[in-house]
């Protein structure tokens, strides 16, 4: 069953572009958006990301980490980071174990042809760790992310 509003999220999250672990305890004391998306250097993603860039200091100063997570590997990462200053860690969720437990592994539909993929699927966190709000794919607009999400976050 994927984790709900409510739930606590796993201590552990993955390795980072830098194959550092992710811990929930990073961010003890720190609100998180944990925000999965498809694929590194595709264009809604990278959207997505700049987004998150380009008003990481807002967020920040609103008292938010962001961290990202795909199932592109370290070396993808690092190189998606570099491409876009991205200022915030990513998550390579090869084995797709994070993905899962947050239920945002699924069956997809792209030109009547059905596969399993990322669900574009955000997570706001509070200080202890508990799932605040779930903003699922139908509702991110990749350009506009980081705003819709400084809009939800004053209603929390």
């Amino acid at each position: 069953m994927a984790l709900q509003v409510g739930d606590k999220i796993p201590e552990f999250l993955g390795l980072d572009q830098d194959n550092k672990e992710v811990r929930r305890s990073d961010f003890a004391g720190k609100k998180l958006v944990l925000y999965f998306y498809p694929k590194d250097n595709t264009s809604g993603c990278t959207a997505e990301a700049c987004s998150f860039r380009d008003n990481f200091d807002v967020l920040r100063e609103a008292g938010y980490e962001v961290v990202g997570v795909s199932a592109d590997s370290v070396n993808s990462h690092q190189k998606f980071i570099g491409k876009y200053q991205l200022p915030f860690r990513l998550i390579a969720d090869t084995d797709k174990k994070l993905s899962e437990q947050f239920g945002t592994w699924g069956e997809k539909t792209m030109y009547g042809k059905k596969y399993f993929g990322m669900l574009r699927t955000t997570f706001i966190i509070d200080e202890e760790g508990i799932i605040r709000k779930i903003i699922p794919p139908k509702e991110i607009n990749t350009k506009e992310h980081a705003q819709q999400i400084l809009e939800v976050i004053k209603t929390l």
